[in-house]
């Protein structure tokens, strides 16, 4: 097992790793719209929150040696279930035709008071 890093995302905020790799599959933990250069959720709406997660993931399965192209799963968290359709527009434009499985969940919180959350996993090779 081989854990990734990188400075282009943002640091775990507990005791966990950005992701890991294992048997030729990278697991990512959840990521919110943290800032990798401030730690603090980026300012804006819900549009501007979920692009800053899909660069962090880019950044982490980057590091991992995948990328979106690669990824079999995504499950997606929500704070409000109204968002659901701009997350399904912003979503494709990273996704394009590649259309992994995905579950998507409604929360009541999420951490920092982000309103989305996203893990993925994707194949390393």
């Amino acid at each position: 097992m081989n854990y990734v890093a990188t400075n282009d995302a943002p640091k775990a905020i507990g005791p966990y790793s950005q992701a890991v790799k294992l048997g030729g599959m990278v697991y990512t933990s959840g990521q919110i719209a943290l800032d990798p250069a401030t730690g603090n959720l980026v300012d804006g709406d819900f549009s501007a929150q979920t692009r800053r997660v899909f660069e962090n993931m880019k950044a982490v399965l980057n590091a991992a040696g995948s990328d979106f192209k690669k990824v079999v799963k995504a499950t997606v968290y929500l704070t409000d279930l109204a968002n659901f359709q701009t997350l399904n527009t912003i979503y494709a434009e990273y996704f394009g035709d590649h259309k992994p499985a995905r579950s998507t969940v409604g929360v009541s919180q999420l951490p920092k008071g982000a309103q989305v959350e996203i893990d993925l996993i994707a194949a390393s090779a």
